[in-house]
């Protein structure tokens, strides 16, 4: 058996037996897949609400496809009762309160939240509109077509599938380097393997194949549970670049590995530097949550982080039905910026503890 096959061997089972390692590298991103999976299964947009108070001619008169339309983003409720609609309105309990009184609509919002109350009074000043062309008997001069870019068959899933795994990636690439440096160092095995008869090429190619593999296990894991019916994840045409994306993110979060390996003298030191490294990433890449509405410093540093650029090209290719265009630009960049921070990390590294 060659040297680099006994290496790759002896570090794949180094990492079978270490059970911890496994269930956080592997099983407990995939619980939180199932777990998101179930929970947000049948999510969907929540719908701004409005009271309708007595007769509204130009809501009552909608035509029932435009009504249904209408209420894909609007439900509304009915009362007689003006002073507690607009009670209602200013608690909370609803968004607007909608009457006609002599001819014109009246409309009473509550500011409290702008987004809501820009979407009540747009959708309303669109129903008042079409309904003065309406009484014109004129047909409209121009109409609006509208579809979704993704698959009609979309779900939340399809969001975060590509989050949960590049955050998998990142700890599985990055916790293996760094700990695999820190602990042959306190064992020394870094020096025997410098006087074995065994290149440093080897070596490093043995940790870097383990890494790979390791990754496309849990790429090939991901997709199988978040493909099951019940789930529903839609792949796309070309899902496969996936592939070579989670090949060069691994590299990336290897060089971090690396980095703080190289750095670290323990592996509680190891550990904790890796944490404070890799969980804000997550949380600003947008692994658990959409990151749209940061501020803008905020997106500013998330612009310049590799998993934010792993998670966006892999949700593209996923499920936006993305190509090589969006692949390419960003699997160089990963390359990129193992190259920069695998040198510093050359900078800084030691046979020994001491």
């Amino acid at each position: 058996m060659s040297a680099f096959r006994s290496l790759s061997w002896a570090m794949a089972l180094g990492l079978l037996r270490d059970r911890t390692a496994v269930f956080f590298m592997l099983i407990f991103p995939l619980m939180l897949l199932a777990l998101f999976g179930v929970l947000f299964q049948n999510e969907s947009t929540s719908r701004s609400a409005i009271v309708q108070v007595g007769d509204v001619a130009v809501l009552d008169d909608l035509p029932e496809a435009e009504f249904a339309a209408l209420s894909d983003a609007l439900t509304i409720e009915k009362t007689a009762d003006r002073e507690r609609a607009l009670e209602e309105v200013r608690e909370g309990d609803v968004d607007a309160a909608v009457w006609e009184e002599d001819g014109r609509v009246q409309l009473r919002y509550s500011a409290a939240d702008a987004a809501r109350a820009g979407t009540v009074q747009g959708l309303m000043r669109s129903v008042v509109q079409g309904a003065n062309l309406a009484a014109t008997g004129l047909p409209a001069t121009y109409e609006l077509a509208t579809d979704q870019v993704e698959d009609k068959s979309v779900k939340a899933i399809q969001y975060f599938t590509p989050g949960l795994l590049g955050w998998a990636i990142a700890m599985g690439a990055s916790f293996m380097s760094a700990f695999t440096l820190v602990q042959w160092r306190r064992k020394r095995i870094l020096r025997r393997l410098w006087l074995a008869p065994v290149g440093p090429g080897t070596v490093i190619s043995a940790r870097i194949g383990v890494s790979l593999a390791f990754s496309f296990v849990q790429v090939a894991i991901f997709l199988a549970v978040a493909t099951m019916p019940y789930f529903g994840l839609k792949l796309t045409g070309n899902w496969w670049l996936s592939l070579p994306l989670v090949a060069c993110g691994t590299l990336s979060f290897m060089s971090i590995g690396l980095l703080i390996g190289a750095w670290a003298k323990s592996d509680e030191a190891a550990n904790g530097a890796l944490q404070v490294v890799i969980m804000p990433m997550a949380f600003l890449s947008g692994s658990f949550f959409p990151t749209g509405d940061m501020p803008g410093w905020l997106s500013t540093v998330a612009d310049f982080l590799p998993l934010a650029h792993l998670n966006t090209s892999l949700q593209d290719v996923l499920s936006r039905g993305g190509g090589w265009g969006d692949a390419l630009p960003v699997m160089g960049g990963l390359l990129l910026f193992t190259a920069v921070v695998t040198a510093v990390a050359a900078r800084l590294f030691r046979w020994d503890s001491t």
